[in-house]
């Protein structure tokens, strides 16, 4: 048994070599250019996936190229606006192998790989990229950047420098010539030198004072319309409510001349009657009521008015008036113990 698995090794083995010499695959993502000792024919791309058969080298040989989109990123480069600003654009496209044919017989004098094929491409391309940014010369800096979207203009910027490229020729040949399919170019960063800057922000500090200044006139117009509306209708409310309050004057002056007819008949009546309503309102709530201890019967609240008494004496003269007391009973002593014993607290003044 072990005298055959050594032949049997080497038998696959080279079996092995000899399948990959006369065999290749394909993917789905890929085209593939078979050439016969360095030459391609029309029926030189296989597209179709799978497995494949060919001549072993020299006679056949296979570069595959990857069919998917590819990005291709350009360097920062300055350039030139309309208004003489200076931006630093940065720029990509994606794009695609789109005749593996025509790709093959243009890039097979980069190398033997596809990679070197791609490699050449790519510098091609990135100098009709280049070339077509020139476009963003033909725009303002406020075109391209506003604060309103639907104005800028950085769309058709983009637009204008995709229809270039598709356009464009590099050595007297269109990309199409070299099987080359741009999908999309677009502008991924817009950078403003320092110069360029200040300058920017100036201008965008004169526009917001120009317009602060438009919004500041129009709002003291609308500020001196509303005033004069206002003067106008308190004018008119002042007016009517001037008016009202004559009428109602007339009114109660006419309802108040037959009142005033029945008082002037008996002016003394009327004014006691106005005193007694007075007095009802006034009496009506908590008062005080001051008055002097020199007046008639107002002399036994003087403070003064038992000094000198003894116990159980009634003063026989009261400061202020002549009256005389007699006697001395219980109730004049009740009455002079009540009066000192509040003379002190209220002293000239009586509150009800």
């Amino acid at each position: 048994m072990q005298k055959l698995l050594r032949p049997l090794l080497a038998l696959l083995f080279v079996a092995a070599v000899i399948a990959f010499a006369f065999s290749y695959t394909v993917r789905f993502t890929e085209s593939a250019v078979v050439t016969t000792f360095g030459r391609a024919g029309e029926d030189a791309v296989v597209s179709e996936p799978g497995l494949k058969f060919k001549w072993p080298y020299p006679i056949q040989s296979v570069t595959k190229y990857d069919s998917r989109l590819r990005v291709l990123q350009t360097r920062s480069q300055t350039q030139q606006t309309a208004e003489d600003s200076q931006v630093v654009v940065e720029a990509f496209a994606t794009w695609r192998v789109s005749n593996p044919l025509v790709f093959f017989q243009r890039f097979s004098n980069a190398g033997s790989r596809a990679e070197d094929h791609f490699e050449q491409a790519e510098d091609i391309l990135r100098n009709v990229l280049r070339s077509a940014l020139g476009e963003t010369s033909k725009y303002r800096l406020d075109e391209l950047f506003s604060d309103d979207p639907s104005k800028s203009k950085f769309a058709e910027l983009e637009s204008r420098i995709f229809e270039d490229v598709v356009g464009g020729e590099a050595e007297g040949r269109s990309l199409s010539d070299y099987g080359i399919e741009v999908a999309m170019v677009g502008i991924n960063r817009v950078v403003l030198p320092e110069e360029t800057t200040d300058k920017v922000i100036k201008r965008m500090g004169a526009v917001r004072d120009g317009l602060a200044a438009s919004l500041e006139s129009q709002g003291d117009a609308r500020a001196t319309e509303i005033r004069a509306k206002a003067d106008a209708d308190a004018k008119k409310i002042r007016a009517f409510a001037e008016r009202r309050a004559a009428e109602i004057r007339a009114k109660g002056e006419m309802e108040a001349a037959e009142f005033l007819a029945q008082q002037n008949s008996e002016p003394e009546l009327a004014v006691f009657l106005q005193n007694i309503e007075l007095m009802k309102d006034a009496m009506a709530k908590r008062f005080t009521l001051v008055v002097s201890a020199s007046d008639f019967g107002m002399g036994l609240f003087s403070p003064s008015a038992l000094n000198g008494l003894g116990a159980g004496e009634l003063p026989t003269r009261l400061p202020g008036d002549g009256a005389l007391l007699s006697g001395q009973t219980g109730r004049g002593s009740l009455l002079a113990d009540e009066v000192s014993g509040e003379a002190g607290a209220r002293g000239a003044g009586g509150q009800r």
